[in-house]
């Protein structure tokens, strides 16, 4: 992401400033909407189970061309077919991921789990994918969006972004512009992600047995996993949901006589990873021995370990060649509007291709942002700082990441409310990037569901390269959708 002196600024919402007693009046309403309807989290710095802070938001919502999530929305389907088709191309996978396994020690271990359970055959043969697209628009070709990346597993703040639309309506409202609330678009994330992992439960077709959330040792995103949960017990209350560390799986689970999941004698019907995608996951060798046991196991895995390894920045390179794509995707016109979401991706392999990249990164490394295969937030290298990260890497190192076009979003304005941050709000130059949620079930041959299931709009300071809410660069947002043919155009 860059921003400069000249980067437009889109329309906003409404005219700002406000008037300060109105800004306090209505900021302190607010932050109280967002804890009593759970859009909360815990607090890093001072944590405890007992107490919860306001999420970071945005006051107002941010503006968003229409035509392009419209776009992300119509293009999600397809999105979610190609990746349940990557993940089961053992060769492709294989082929792809060769030289980063070499090299990153955290996808050789899921490779070699996969490796392992390809041998032995899959005892399951049906995976869920809760993906999540993510988007940001790119000012140098007429906002059109690009996708920043796509995420496999533990795709997260579907529960707490389906509580920012009433929250930024209420505020709206509270300001006199109820008018505004129909460019808002309707966002039913929760319940789209949650009927995915039931529509899972039905077909594993055992009544007993259970959804199983995997979770961190300490879980900050508490409301948003919690939401998730609350919403299967309290729609459909004949189905329970255990949370567990891995830890504790590899204390408690193991295989029954037809490899069905128990935890002590509950057996698990759906596994919903929300940790196990970065190495803290795994502080020891049982809670790899745990995640294999699930992956053998007969329970249907969110994600399993073929769409774990779909998601990592490599196969997104790879992908956004034209040649690759036509691997997974027949229709020509959805291979021309998937291709056009691509920006440009480099490998940095070490062959003539990577190693020409690689001349090119240290050449205009202000084009560019330099991505490992880590999920999370807050690892990717920018701009000027990617000379010399790439020069303390060994030529076989760097093939455990990839080069991506820098992307260039326009700017919006608005007052982005922090847990402890000054009163009032000032007015910030910000940047959104859009995430689209989807739901895809099937096995090998065919896909039984798949559909588009909401969206979150994550907002940071143009300053601020990372954007990631739990990891406290961000802030969430609802999109406040702008047409171009309006009086001045989307600026």
């Amino acid at each position: 992401m860059s921003v400069d002196d000249n980067t437009p600024v889109l329309r906003g919402c409404i005219k700002l400033p406000l008037a300060t007693d109105e800004l306090l009046e209505v900021t302190a309403k607010a932050k109280d909407y967002a804890i009593m309807h759970g859009a909360a989290m815990r607090s890093k710095t001072n944590f405890s189970p007992d107490s919860l802070n306001f999420a970071p938001f945005v006051l107002v919502p941010s503006s968003f061309p229409r035509k392009e999530f419209e776009k992300a929305i119509a293009l999600q389907p397809i999105i979610n077919r190609l990746m349940h088709n990557v993940a089961h191309d053992e060769e492709f996978i294989t082929t792809t991921l060769a030289e980063t396994i070499k090299v990153d020690e955290f996808t050789a271990n899921l490779f070699n789990i996969y490796r392992k359970v390809l041998a032995h055959g899959f005892t399951q043969a049906y995976s869920v994918g809760l993906l999540r697209s993510d988007y940001l628009a790119h000012v140098y070709e007429g906002c059109a969006i690009k996708q920043v990346e796509i995420n496999t597993i533990a795709s997260s703040f579907g529960g707490i972004a389906t509580q920012l639309v009433p929250l930024q309506n209420f505020v709206l409202r509270e300001l006199g512009h109820a008018e505004k609330l129909q460019r808002m678009p309707k966002n039913d994330a929760l319940a789209g992600l949650c009927d995915g992992m039931v529509k899972a439960w039905d077909i594993y077709a055992k009544p007993q047995a259970v959804i199983l959330f995997i979770i961190e040792e300490v879980s900050y995103n508490i409301c948003d996993q919690r939401f998730h949960e609350f919403y299967i017990r309290e729609t459909y209350p004949h189905i329970k949901v255990l949370r567990r560390t891995l830890t504790e799986v590899h204390r408690d689970g193991k295989l029954g006589q037809h490899k069905e999941l128990l935890l002590g004698s509950t057996e698990v019907a759906v596994i919903y990873f929300r940790a196990g995608y970065e190495p803290g996951h795994y502080p020891s060798q049982g809670e790899w021995d745990a995640r294999y046991l699930m992956e053998t196991s007969l329970a249907i895995k969110c994600p399993s370990i073929h769409y774990h390894l779909a998601g990592t920045k490599k196969v997104q390179q790879a992908l956004a060649q034209p040649s690759v794509l036509e691997r997974f995707i027949n229709d020509p016109e959805e291979m021309k509007a998937v291709g056009k979401i691509f920006t440009g991706l480099y490998s940095l392999d070490d062959n003539e291709a990577g190693n020409a990249n690689y001349e090119m990164a240290l050449r205009t490394p202000e084009k560019f942002v330099l991505k490992p295969q880590r999920e999370g937030g807050g690892n990717n290298v920018y701009g000027l700082d990617i000379p010399d990260a790439l020069k303390r890497m060994s030529r076989v190192e760097r093939s455990a990441w990839i080069l991506m076009d820098l992307i260039h979003p326009p700017l919006s304005q608005g007052y982005m409310v922090r847990p402890g941050s000054a009163m009032p709000p000032q007015i910030v130059d910000m940047v959104s990037e859009l995430g689209i949620f989807g739901v895809v079930i099937g096995d090998a041959e065919h896909i039984v569901h798949n559909y588009q299931a909401g969206h979150m709009l994550r907002t940071k300071l143009s300053t601020a390269n990372e954007g990631g809410v739990a990891a406290g660069l961000g802030a969430l947002d609802s999109p406040y959708l702008i047409d171009s043919d309006d009086e001045d155009g989307y600026y």
